[in-house]
């Protein structure tokens, strides 16, 4: 076979592994790029009793899936008396999907749909699915589209440099309070809770142990 055209066909296997490695790196950029930005503010509730719960979650994590549920019913229990947070803790070296999961997340946000894709991506009908698959960018697509979003839009900002960034101040954040980086870590008035005293051993994350410690705090501010 002729030395040019041998030259030619590895120039071009190199310049598409090239390609292939820039598409991964800009669909899975992890905590390791800018951290300038501010962290994440997604809050709901009334807060009248001044109590928060903050979560750091990875969306990938199999813990924070199946706390999800769990939390939910905690907030809709105490909605009008609590705030609850929740703010990324990618934990990339373990979970593939997750950074990108994030950037789905947020790039909901600025449409103002944070929580509906938090719930979309938690959801048991479809955890399964993007977290195993090897390129989940179509799921996320499909997930804005049952949303209602601006498609085009939310693509643009699921790339953007903004997204990246909001993931990282998020991360650097979490690393501030000197905990050690696992999901879901919760903190109930700046004080790390114990996921031990929010489970049940045979059945998993606890409504009632939840609720009760959501209610001692509330109790405490009186």
């Amino acid at each position: 076979m002729d030395r040019r055209f041998l030259a030619i066909l590895a120039g071009l296997v190199i310049i598409f592994i090239g390609f292939f490695a820039f598409s991964q790196h800009s669909t899975n950029k992890s905590s390791g790029g800018s951290s300038s930005g501010q962290p994440t503010n997604h809050i709901e509730g009334q807060g009248q009793k001044k109590v928060t719960l903050v979560e750091y979650g990875d969306y990938q994590c199999s813990a924070c899936e199946s706390f999800a549920a769990t939390v939910k019913q905690v907030f809709d229990k105490y909605s009008s008396d609590i705030t609850v947070q929740f703010r990324n803790l990618p934990l990339t070296s373990l979970h593939p999907n997750a950074f990108a999961a994030a950037r789905a997340a947020e790039a909901a946000s600025m449409q103002n749909k944070f929580w509906q894709m938090h719930d979309l991506l938690y959801d048991p009908a479809n955890w399964q699915s993007w977290t195993t698959a090897s390129n989940p960018v179509p799921l996320f697509n499909s997930y804005a589209q049952q949303l209602g979003l601006d498609i085009t839009k939310f693509k643009a900002d699921y790339s953007s440099e903004q997204v990246n960034s909001l993931i990282n101040a998020d991360v650097a954040e979490f690393k501030k309070t000197g905990q050690q980086q696992a999901t879901p870590t919760y903190f109930l008035d700046g004080k790390v809770l114990d996921n031990n005293n929010l489970i049940d051993q045979q059945s998993g994350p606890s409504l009632d142990k939840f609720a009760q410690v959501i209610a001692n705090e509330i109790a405490s501010k009186k």
